[in-house]
């Protein structure tokens, strides 16, 4: 059995070309790794890769992450800058035995040492977002922050290895050099080709508070379906947050065991995951919260589209 699972339905191509490698029996890290960059390839993707929103300072600092189920290694990269595909670095790192994750100037050098391509990724429709943000920043008082949809997936391959890995710009005009949750393992990612993979999307600041891609490997290695094991979670985060500081940000998640099972959850209404599977062709479907925390799934047409 080999299947995989993708936050947000811009994963779409990533994810039908990732369901062709592993149909054709290439491995997971393959197939991760190339469904995630055919995302950050787009420009039109405004939370990923070229194209991805800027910082306050108006640049674009990506982070990404890369996780091996097998041997349980990780890479990651965070705030880096001028290089095309965060993931593939990270998935580079991931085979060295120390310094895994690298942050902004240290990042770039190892990229340029390993021959990695620099691209300037910030593009002129992400220029006229942020002009229009400082815009309505002054005359309307909005807040900042907005946009913080992370690509994210688990994928299993018919020999039995898992993988996950992520990729975002982050928060629209975040602080210089903040880091959310997607390149750190246990919150953003997590794989253990034993039990599972996970991975995140949301507010990070709050993801992180939960390591709740870790909690859900840990809850499926138990014996729940992973259907049952991201709504726990998500609620229990989610529950604990608001009880402890009055609200959550957005939590939501997916997730695919060792047997080719997968779920996902949220504490939003818009969330969207694309999902194949060896029994199943590449699919959108739209996740939706009942009031009492299970979700459903209604399929949708495989379109993606930004405002």
């Amino acid at each position: 059995m080999w299947g995989m699972i993708a936050t947000w339905s811009m994963a779409a191509d990533g994810v039908a070309k990732g369901a062709e490698l592993l149909k054709s029996g290439k491995n997971a890290g393959d197939a991760t790794e190339t469904a995630i960059r055919k995302v950050e390839d787009f420009p039109y993707y405004k939370s990923v890769g070229y194209g991805g929103l800027p910082n306050e300072e108006m640049e674009v600092e990506l982070d990404a992450a890369y996780m091996d189920g097998d041997t349980l290694s990780i890479g990651a990269v965070a705030a880096i800058k001028d290089y095309a595909n965060p993931v593939s670095i990270a998935r580079r790192l991931s085979r060295e035995t120390v310094n895994n994750l690298l942050v902004g100037e240290g990042a770039e050098k190892f990229a340029g040492k390993e021959g990695f391509e620099r691209k300037n990724m910030l593009t002129d429709q992400a220029k006229e977002r942020y002009y229009k943000r400082v815009q309505e920043i002054r005359e309307k008082e909005l807040k900042p922050y907005s946009g913080h949809d992370t690509v994210g997936v688990a994928y299993l391959d018919s020999q039995g290895k898992m993988t996950a890995a992520t990729s975002t710009s982050g928060l629209f005009m975040k602080k210089k050099g903040r880091v959310g949750d997607s390149p750190i393992v246990g919150s953003g990612f997590y794989a253990d080709s034993k039990r599972g993979a996970a991975a995140a999307t949301g507010l990070g600041e709050d993801l992180m508070k939960g390591c709740i891609s870790y909690e859900i490997v840990r809850l499926m290695g138990e014996g729940m379906h992973p259907q049952e094991a991201c709504e726990t979670a998500v609620n229990r985060l989610d529950e604990e947050l608001k009880s402890r500081r009055g609200q959550a940000g957005d939590l939501s998640l997916i997730a695919m065991n060792n047997k080719g099972e997968w779920g996902a959850a949220t504490n939003i209404q818009e969330f969207t995951v694309v999902v194949a599977t060896e029994e199943q062709e590449p699919a959108v479907y739209k996740v939706i919260r009942g009031e009492d925390g299970r979700c459903t799934f209604e399929k949708t047409s495989e379109e993606w589209s930004e405002d």
